[in-house]
């Protein structure tokens, strides 16, 4: 066994222990931060420096304590959003702001301010429906929409560690005093970790001392609050205790725990409030290790310390709401970085999803072939392998789309090259799925195996493309190669190069069927701390690792995505899968769930992972179907791609150590339910195709929690087994062994729901008992929509081109329906630079569907059938051109 084998081994045995990865008790910043508030420091704006300039209001705030300032400015933003940006006024270095996150410079309102007296000042934007008003002793900020909203620094955790001399420089008597000394002062000093942080065998060197920051946020009347993906956890944040926090930093966790607060794959540090009424969100740019603490309090009565002249009528306050309200209380904890924070005012969930996205912007356009089933495996073994199991979809009639290569396939898991002996000819292996109307996706992860004669690595090395160590040497780590170095792709100039290197007559072997799969780019390390890169290791522009680890991922997809483009010349949109990522991830592809385990309790925590990634902004999201680790019993596995086939990402994924599980090996019965249930993916791909539309254009969720459709509806705030795709379908997946009953709540009192095979209906605002059998997927149909499908299935979405549509059309109460489809040719961006691409719209009133709004063509009589039990009228072979106006009458 070779020594890499070996580590592999190692590693995913211990990578399940915890006991590697910190809990908040060994996170030094944390630890600070918890000690210095329980003293209650506090912090004063000097109203009397307010300074307005083109684009921001700027004050200064002081710690009464320290005496030193603090610069903060406050920005109005198109589309009701507020930034705050919090610096030292004077750094002895400048200190980290995350770039390349935005999607450019947000364009700016010119707020108009007021200040009654010396301790308050009040922004507004030209509308003046939204006052930021700020009080002077001590800082707060009050968030005012009718009533206040929305707090900062209530609770007085604003926090901020200046950027220090280190000990050994200081030149004053009193400061080599300090560091010198006292072995209890010292012993200390290491505990709170202030220039060094021990964590087992690992000591963490910082040569800028400490420098976190903090701040908290008290939102008036919320108590359900969502998102900071990705944690495997509830759909709903939860309260944490002491000693517990949601963290946010990317690690390679083999088997993550479930119902746990840990960090995972990837971090999104923006949460969103919702009440009746409104719903906000809090974006915190920073993408350094961040911990988030919720608290919900009881319900507290509003107290309003301001703008005496306001009288409780003029805020909107009558007599009737002037009673005991809720208030849930956010406190954010970063180790280093700035303070800059947008507050998202919504009012609406949409609202609040739009404004996010005009920031880090909208989902990619996928092609449509990725919204297919993949088959993926670590690994098929050779070139055979993969041609029988394609063979195998065919033989057992069950469509996909791409075949999936893991590291196997690379010669000694070098990226971009070959295992010669396992695919020797790796064209002839693409022209097969090609024949097929099939796509490939392999793997190509951040480390590159440290070897002379290896081109990549070569390459990088001459040209200083590597992270750095303290030392000034290249960091070296080990990942599945041995010895490997980690591109920086922080870098520009590393990303443009890395970019380059997927042009065909670089990456030998490949064709533009070819797509890519990022992988362990959290980073994933070895030996390193908690399997990841030490935190002061060197980037480009001499940044430290930790202060930008969680944005690692998001930029090696940005530069695959850019190089799959760049290889078409800008003619092919790129598919790019990654495990690690960050805000705006969304712009570059899709993401998964990562390591997750052959158990029911997988399926079902899956739900509440892929709805909250989808509400912050990355709707192209899965989860391995059947589980990654372990062996599925058979109905796990049926259940899994029934749940699959409704979720956006669309994967079967195994790791080595299992048993083959392609779909046709459970027996006739089992593969029967699991071809219905891809089939039935397949049959929607008209619906998938123009939800990602709207993701696309106007930063529509695709898969939404039902309180983002019905947000009046106080009884969906808290649901997580089942949810909405787009407005039309709702989806509860089952997700217990041996089930025979489900409880559906269905929403909304005026509505009617439609289940999608019996054609049963119910009114809406209640729970219902559905009968379920191991070939159930419970699915029902919103009355009031017109859902656009596929009448035939192919062997892949290529093969489906030319097939028919159908319309199914489920009437609201009033008998009308609405919808839409979108259409274009599936894989260039000629729907972006050329508008060449087709959106019909339908509607039905009044016993007529219609194609737009005019009449085209000459009138035809059809057959029909109409079953009086369930009030079903199906029309058939109505030789109607999609893309054409017409009316049908119903008489």
């Amino acid at each position: 066994m070779e020594a890499a084998e070996k580590e592999e081994i190692s590693v995913e045995d211990e990578a399940v222990d915890k006991k590697i990865f910190k809990d908040c008790s060994k996170i030094a910043f944390y630890r600070r931060q918890k000690q210095q508030l329980s003293k209650k420091s506090t912090y004063r704006a000097l109203l009397d420096t307010v300074a307005t300039g083109k684009d921001s209001t700027s004050f200064q705030i002081i710690n009464e304590a320290t005496k030193i300032p603090l610069k903060a400015e406050v920005y109005g933003l198109e589309g009701n959003i507020f930034r705050l940006k919090i610096n030292e006024e004077a750094p002895l270095k400048p200190r980290y702001e995350v770039p390349d996150v935005l999607t450019s410079t947000p364009s700016t309102i010119r707020l108009v301010s007021s200040s009654e007296d010396t301790n308050n000042l009040v922004l507004t934007d030209r509308k003046g429906d939204l006052k930021f008003h700020i009080t002077a002793d001590p800082f707060k900020v009050d968030l005012v929409s009718e009533d206040v909203v929305m707090s900062i620094n209530s609770v007085g955790q604003l926090y901020f560690e200046h950027l220090q001399i280190p000990p050994k420089q200081r030149t004053t008597k009193e400061n080599e005093d300090d560091a010198s000394v006292d072995p209890s002062q010292q012993e200390n000093q290491d505990d709170m970790g202030l220039w060094k942080e021990k964590f087992r065998n690992f000591v963490d060197i910082k040569t800028n001392g400490p420098a976190s920051i903090g701040l908290d946020f008290s939102l008036h009347g919320f108590e359900h609050l969502y998102g900071i993906p990705q944690h495997a956890e509830s759909h709903q944040l939860k309260n944490t205790g002491d000693g517990d926090a949601y963290r946010l930093y990317n690690l390679d966790v083999y088997g993550y725990k479930i119902h746990n607060k840990m960090g995972i794959y990837g971090s999104v540090p923006y949460l969103l409030a919702h009440k009746l009424g409104r719903t906000l969100g809090i974006f915190w740019l920073n993408a350094s290790e961040t911990l988030v603490e919720v608290n919900t309090e009881p319900p507290v009565e509003l107290f309003i310390p301001f703008l005496p002249h306001y009288t409780l009528t003029q805020m909107g306050l009558g007599d009737a709401q002037r009673k005991v309200r809720s208030r849930t209380d956010v406190h954010w904890m970063s180790e280093s970085g700035v303070i800059d924070v947008f507050l998202l005012t919504g009012p609406t969930p949409f609202d609040v999803f739009k404004q996010y996205s005009y920031l880090t912007g909208t989902q990619a356009m996928p092609p449509l072939f990725s919204l297919g089933y993949h088959q993926c495996r670590w690994n098929y073994e050779d070139e055979q392998d993969v041609r029988a199991v394609d063979a195998g979809f065919d033989k057992h009639d069950i469509p996909y789309d791409v075949m999936w290569l893991d590291i196997e396939h690379t010669k000694g898991k070098r990226y971009f090259t070959w295992d010669k002996k396992r695919f020797p000819n790796p064209r002839r292996m693409q022209e097969m799925l090609r024949s097929k109307k099939r796509k490939l996706v392999v793997i190509s992860d951040p480390h590159i195996k440290v070897d002379p004669n290896y081109s990549v690595y070569a390459k990088a090395k001459e040209q200083g493309f590597f992270v750095k160590n303290h030392e000034g040497g290249d960091f070296e780590g080990i990942c599945w190669p041995g010895l490997s170095s980690y591109l920086d792709f922080t870098n520009p100039k590393v990303r443009e190069w890395y970019s380059g290197l997927f042009a065909f007559p670089v990456y030998q072997g490949s064709t533009d069927i070819l797509f890519i799969w990022n992988d362990m780019n959290e980073p994933s390390v070895f030996r390193g701390p908690e399997l990841t890169m030490q935190k002061n290791a060197i980037h480009h522009g001499n940044w430290e690792h930790r202060e930008l680890h969680n944005i690692y991922g998001f930029y090696q997809q940005m530069a695959t995505a850019e190089g799959l483009i760049k290889r078409s010349k800008g003619r092919e949109r790129p598919f790019v899968l990654t495990r690690s990522f960050f805000a705006g991830s969304q712009k570059y592809g899709a993401v998964w769930t990562g390591d997750n385990t052959s158990d029911w309790s997988y399926l079902k925590i899956s739900i509440p992972m892929l709805l909250t990634l989808s509400i912050t902004g990355i709707s192209f999201c899965g989860a391995d179907v059947g589980g990654f680790i372990g062996n599925p019993e058979a109905e796990l596995l049926v259940r899994w791609y029934q749940a699959g086939a409704y979720q956006p990402f669309f994967r079967g994924h195994a790791t080595k150590k299992t048993k083959r599980r392609e779909p046709w090996l459970f027996g006739k019965r089992h593969t029967q339910l699991i071809r219905e249930a891809i089939r039935e993916r397949y049959a929607l791909l008209p619906y998938w195709y123009s939800l990602f539309y709207h993701a696309h254009v106007a930063a529509e969720p695709i898969m939404r929690p039902l309180w983002v459709e019905f947000p009046n509806d106080l009884e969906t705030f808290s649901m997580e087994d089942e949810y909405m795709l787009g407005s039309a379908l709702l989806v509860h997946p089952v997700t217990e062994p041996k089930a025979t009953m489900v409880d559906v709540f269905l929403p909304g009192s005026d509505e009617v729901w439609y289940d999608s095979k019996t054609f049963a209906h119910w009114e809406g605002a209640r729970s219902v008992k559905i009968p379920v059998a191991l070939d159930t997927i419970p699915v029902f149909q919103r009355g009031g929509s017109v859902v656009p499908v596929k009448t035939t299935t192919g062997k892949s979405t290529g093969w489906m081109t030319n097939s028919p549509y159908g319309l199914r059309v489920a009437l609201s109460s009033k008998g009308s329906a609405v919808g839409d489809l979108y259409l274009d040719d599936g894989h260039s961006f000629q729907y972006f630079h050329q508008k060449q691409f087709l959106h019909r719209k339908f509607s039905f009133c009044s016993g007529v569907l219609i194609n737009s709004n005019s009449l085209n063509g000459k009138d035809q009589l059809v057959a029909f059938t109409y079953s009086a039990e369930t009030s079903t009228l199906s029309l058939e072979k109505l030789s109607l051109n999609i893309t054409a106006n017409w009316e049908v009458h119903i008489k």
